[in-house]
């Protein structure tokens, strides 16, 4: 398949298992999206982001439920419409987050989401009414909502700083770390998702002609574009996660050992979106979040495994990257271990 807004067949499997009854059903169903129900046992197989959205939107209709059945009381067909109805009123997505939530945790029965604001950062955090972690695809089609909705209210991609989960590490996860962050954490004590707080004082405008417009392309919309494995920013990415900071290579380095021009290695990462600095960026923020949640890391060791000159440099860049600075999101990410 050459479109790039793919989504993986594993998702369309999950999104099928509590909504549609097996057999006859499932055939249609996938027939009706221009999904051929043959690829659903092709693991690698993926289907357009537009089938798995008409797939979404047609077992909503079936069931009455914009939440696939994963909850006894669910989401009834027009949750979303009413949420971005009652969000946008809100003057800054603070507020609109908090409308958001509260309607969600007086809809869902297992699910009961509040905004909990710690100085420089924010986060979304779960509370279940059960011992037993849900289903990973459920903890990530609820974030799917939430930081879709709040990135149309603000206008603009909330950066994600890490989602930590009570359930289980699922055997795939790649298109979940493109749609929300690397940096997804299995087997936590709560689910919850960590942001920068100043995104809460964004403020909220838009239109009933821009939410009519929001809704008919939902959810498609709010789905993040598949990232080609065998693209050159990956490639690059991969390379610099296995190399100490300090050893990495600048432009001309880089471009020579992939047999090219500086100037092509320019071009090629500009047509995919990227820059070099920028994915030097990703990976150190990337790495410096992981190791921030172990406690046995300093700070020192962080700097020096990221190539800074000091500390100090650590501290600057982090700031830049998340917002806060490392040592209050350490003690946000330790503290409910």
């Amino acid at each position: 398949m050459t479109e790039k807004d793919t989504i993986a067949m594993q998702l369309v499997r999950e999104a099928l298992l509590q909504s549609c009854a097996p057999g006859t059903a499932v055939s249609e169903v996938l027939t009706r999206v221009g999904i051929a129900p043959a690829d659903l046992d092709q693991p690698a197989a993926r289907v357009p982001a537009s089938a798995y959205a008409q797939l979404w939107r047609l077992l909503a209709r079936r069931c009455n439920d914009e939440f696939f059945c994963m909850d006894p009381r669910g989401l009834r067909s027009g949750s979303l419409a009413f949420i971005c109805r009652t969000a946008m009123a809100q003057p800054t997505l603070g507020a609109a987050l908090e409308s958001v939530l509260a309607f969600l945790s007086l809809t869902l029965d297992h699910l009961q989401p509040v905004l909990v604001r710690q100085q420089s950062l924010a986060e979304v955090v779960i509370g279940e009414s059960e011992d037993q972690p849900r289903r990973p695809f459920t903890y990530f089609t609820f974030w799917m909502i939430v930081h879709g909705v709040a990135c149309w209210l603000a206008g603009r991609r909330i950066p994600i700083l890490a989602i930590e989960l009570r359930c289980t590490e699922p055997d795939y996860c790649d298109d979940y770390r493109v749609m929300f962050s690397e940096n997804l954490q299995f087997d936590r004590p709560r689910t919850r998702m960590i942001f920068a707080a100043e995104c809460l004082d964004l403020p909220v405008k838009r239109s009933a002609e821009e939410l009519q417009r929001f809704l008919a392309e939902a959810p498609a919309n709010i789905l993040v574009k598949y990232r080609d494995p065998m693209s050159l920013a990956r490639r690059i990415k991969h390379d610099l996660r296995n190399l100490p900071g300090a050893a990495w290579p600048e432009t001309d380095a880089l471009a020579q050992r992939l047999c090219i021009s500086a100037s092509t290695l320019r071009r090629r990462l500009a047509e995919e979106g990227q820059t070099y600095q920028g994915l030097k960026d990703s990976v150190r923020k990337e790495l410096a979040i992981a190791w921030l949640g172990d406690a046995e890391v300093s700070f020192a060791q962080i700097s020096e495994r990221l190539g800074f000159a000091d500390t100090s440099s650590f501290y600057k860049a982090f700031r830049k990257w998340s917002g806060c600075n490392p040592g209050h999101y350490r003690s946000v990410v330790l503290g409910s271990a």
